[in-house]
């Protein structure tokens, strides 16, 4: 007669067998699959360290890039620009890299008439009506009012009086000489806009350049950016209109104004452009652009970014 005990015996053997059961198997899985695993970690493990070593090269490759075009920067510029006096308008976010496409500048031969590092102040549209005030505020006998754009733009026409102040004036062929504006009145209107917090000017700025570098950064992304984005290309049209200019700098991100010259069917054909100038081969580039801005009154737009012709000029390379 089976009775109670045998029942309890009978399970325990079962569940005793299949304890033993997955004991066993899973020891006799776990040797390969343990193996697999770590077969495949170590692969990974491998893959990685190798694209470490990708990457460091690249990085290698990339700095040696830029200290090839320092080296050779000497031979490419050499004297291009000597004899021509150039002002600079910094424009907010180029503090690592606008000295940087100066010094290119200057290995080229140029004279930097004025460094002009322009505020984000001047281009918040809230002040656009303080900037109007300040600028018949700051008329002078030689850099007038009148001579300003009628309207009720600020960025505008402040732009327009900076321009008269730092540019040398041409006349029609033929024409009277155009009166130059004097050192004193340069001067005065420069530090009307200092005291303002609108610029920054470097102690021996003067006028008399014969064309401008504009230098700028990546495109604001404050709730004003499509405003600020809209005077930035104001500002490099009135700039243009008083004589030549290269737009060098950052040509990504939505906003930013080398894009929207290149996309201006005016502007494009006006102001030449170099969109990598934050790198030593762009601020390379910058200068050459500018050679063949002042000297060959050649037009062109360089760099990596949509627009670009080519990386240098033509003529140049």
């Amino acid at each position: 007669m089976i009775n109670f005990r045998y029942h309890v015996v009978s399970l325990t053997a079962v569940f005793l067998a299949l304890a033993i059961g997955l004991v066993v198997g899973t020891a006799a899985l776990n040797g390969p699959v343990a193996d697999n695993l770590k077969s495949q970690i170590t692969a990974l493990n491998k893959d990685l360290s190798n694209k470490r070593d990708e990457i460091n090269q690249y990085r290698d490759e990339i700095n040696r890039s830029q200290e090839f075009a320092t080296e050779i920067a000497p031979t490419v510029l050499n004297g291009k620009l000597a004899g021509r006096k150039l002002a600079i308008l910094a424009l907010p976010g180029t503090d690592q890299y606008a000295d940087k496409v100066i010094a290119m500048l200057t290995i080229a031969g140029a004279t930097v008439t004025a460094k002009v590092t322009v505020q984000d102040k001047f281009f918040d549209p809230a002040v656009s009506l303080e900037l109007l005030d300040l600028a018949s505020e700051s008329s002078q006998p030689t850099i007038r009012t009148e001579d300003l754009p009628v309207n009720s733009d600020g960025v505008e026409t402040a732009s327009a009086q900076l321009s008269l102040a730092l540019l040398q004036r041409t006349s029609p062929a033929g024409a009277a000489p155009a009166t130059q504006p004097t050192a004193g009145d340069v001067t005065a209107v420069l530090t009307a806009y200092t005291k303002q917090g609108y610029i920054a000017v470097d102690d021996e700025a003067v006028g008399g350049a014969q064309a401008t570098v504009m230098i700028t950064g990546a495109p604001a992304v404050d709730k004003d950016a499509s405003k600020k984005a809209q005077s930035l290309v104001t500002m490099a049209d009135q700039v243009y209109q008083k004589g030549p200019l290269v737009v060098a700098g950052v040509g990504v991100g939505e906003g930013n104004l080398i894009s929207a010259v290149r996309g201006d069917p005016t502007l494009v054909k006006a102001i030449s452009t170099v969109d990598n100038a934050s790198t030593v081969d762009g601020q390379v580039a910058t200068a050459m652009a500018t050679v063949e801005r002042v000297v060959d009154d050649k037009i062109g737009q360089y760099g990596l970014a949509t627009g670009a012709a080519s990386l240098v000029p033509k003529a140049a390379s």
